[in-house]
């Protein structure tokens, strides 16, 4: 696997880096094993000065790190500072919430003592992160992980290596432990051994099914507790109540932030009959507008696609729903430019038969659908293999929260953007994976939840305690 930045503005190779040997791996093992044993004799409130550092480091540097992740990946410069502030924002969260989220939880319980359940760490995690959002995806496992006591090994993307470098550097600069996170450009032959080592104790990964499922069977097989974020093909239902332009001024910005490359952003559009001619019309206006260019010019508004593979995997995915029935409503003609851009795309007419029915599209293609009733619509959007997020627009609020009820994802925003929070939990369903990261479900997510019961002395009739351990004898 090389690690290279290729910019996908003007695919010019920008720095190749070295791949990570079997002493490199080592050296993180070894090093993250010894921080994991020494920060259980600390206070988790030991660390927040450091993970404020960090977050006073993003700021201080956004404009470079928005740079290096605009260059790596393609994405709108303003969209990377977006990305570089929200990383200081989650940071900040934990250095001043953790160590009070990981305090003791009393248990009542009857003739047994005091109980509590203490949330400890378990050891090194292995990180395995995408290039959608190359400091967000790290700072979602890190900052939590960082406040519990576990260290961390990162294999990032292989097309976003100096965003992974830049990260792992501003990490070092606040005075953080050595092997407080260590940024591997490993193969995936060595992820899974490093998994199989004794002294990783869990694995989370963002990324597609295909790489999931791989991770998932290694930790599984050796027994480690592991997360998985595994994308989405998320529905923005529009209610028959919807007032339409609020509904297309919120459907087009989600489709198209961060070049559509995006886990949670709404990729099938169902919409009910009697909105649905002017909806399609009015999206079609609005992606017209749309300005592809330099991602570091501020007059551009669409960005190339992160790399050449994934652009050539979406006009091929075009293609073949095209194939099998789908109508272009818009779009679907070359951008003159050199950079990998796809003209933002309008499919309908998509039926079950179809081949890419089920597939997620990761870019710049919005699927629109037409239903007659919220059942429909309901019913609709739970035909999916993947559950992550989703959005219902409505002009009544608490219709919109009925129906978001009855949608089988791991989150939904009605009448909003789907935005990410240190304090609301991130994860989906189905296929989407399973666990939970931000918010105190992922500062729990891979922490030793430690019953510990204290008797001033046994009480050997108790019969729900002794007879019990004791078999009645």
């Amino acid at each position: 696997m090389a690690y290279k930045t290729v910019n996908p503005y003007n695919n010019e190779l920008v720095k190749e880096y070295p791949s990570a040997t079997a002493d490199d791996i080592e050296k993180a093992l070894s090093t993250g094993y010894a921080l994991y044993k020494k920060w259980r004799d600390e206070p988790a409130a030991s660390r927040a000065d450091a993970l404020h550092k960090i977050a006073d480091l993003l700021r201080k540097n956004e404009d470079e790190l928005a740079k290096i992740a605009t260059t790596d990946m393609g994405k709108l410069y303003a969209e990377s500072k977006g990305e570089v502030e929200l990383c200081a924002i989650i940071a900040d969260y934990y250095a001043d919430n953790g160590a009070e989220m990981l305090k003791p939880t009393p248990i009542s319980s009857r003739n047994t003592g005091d109980a509590e359940i203490y949330h400890q760490s378990t050891g090194v995690l292995m990180m395995v992160e995408p290039w959608n959002f190359p400091y967000y995806q790290i700072m979602r496992v890190f900052a939590p992980n960082f406040m519990v006591g576990n260290p961390m090994i990162l294999k990032h993307a292989s097309n976003t290596p100096g965003s992974a470098e830049a990260f792992e550097k501003i990490v070092k600069d606040s005075g953080a432990a050595a092997g407080s996170l260590t940024n591997l450009f490993a193969s995936y032959d060595q992820v899974s051994e490093i998994i199989a080592d004794p002294r990783v104790q869990g694995v989370a990964l963002t990324g597609s099914k295909r790489g999931g499922q791989s991770v998932a069977e290694n930790a599984g097989k050796n027994l480690k507790k592991n997360s998985m974020e595994l994308g989405g093909s998320d529905a923005f239902v529009v209610l028959s109540d919807a007032d339409v332009d609020k509904a297309v001024d919120l459907a087009w910005r989600v489709r198209i932030y961060n070049a559509g490359q995006v886990c949670t952003s709404d990729k099938r559009f169902i919409v009910a009959d009697n909105l649905y001619d002017e909806f399609l019309k009015k999206l079609k206006a609005n992606f017209e507008k749309l300005v592809p260019g330099d991602p570091m010019d501020p007059k551009t508004t669409i960005a190339p696609m992160n790399s050449k593979r994934a652009k050539e995997k979406l006009q091929g995915q075009i293609d073949k729903a095209v194939a099998g029935g789908a109508k272009v409503y818009y779009g679907n003609e070359p951008v003159d430019l050199p950079g990998q851009f796809l003209q933002p795309t309008i499919l309908t007419d998509i039926d079950k038969d179809n081949p890419e029915f089920y597939d997620e599209m990761f870019g710049p293609v919005a699927q629109v659908f037409k239903v007659g009733s919220d059942q429909e619509a309901i019913d609709l959007a739970n035909d999916s293999e993947l559950g992550l997020g989703g959005i219902v627009v409505s002009e009544d609020a608490q219709h919109g929260k009925a129906v978001a009820e009855k949608i089988e994802t791991g989150m939904v925003f009605v009448n909003s953007f789907l935005v990410s929070l240190p304090e609301l939990p991130f994860g989906g369903v189905k296929g989407s994976g399973y666990g939970r990261e931000l918010s105190q479900l992922g500062l729990n997510a891979f922490t030793n939840e430690k019953l510990i019961v204290t008797a001033q002395e046994p009480d050997w009739n108790n019969p729900a305690g002794g007879l019990a351990v004791f078999n009645g004898k």
